[in-house]
């Protein structure tokens, strides 16, 4: 009875939670996201060099980069 028991509530306990997708839509999605994140990382790459002002001066002063 004991064994029983026990083998009931380890085969209880097997039971997996379901996806809500296949395992290969979920890494799709993850992948796109990372690629998108990374477009727009690569658009913002520039925009500290495009005013003169901010250049000139962290090139003459004791803050560089500051």
């Amino acid at each position: 009875m004991l064994m029983t028991l026990a083998t009931a509530i380890l085969a209880s306990e097997e039971e997996l939670a379901p996806l809500i997708a296949p395992p290969l839509v979920i890494a799709g999605v993850t992948a796109l996201v990372f690629l998108m994140m990374g477009l727009v990382t690569f658009a913002y790459r520039d925009v500290a060099n495009r005013h003169s002002n901010k250049t000139s001066r962290a090139s003459n002063g004791p803050d560089v980069g500051h």
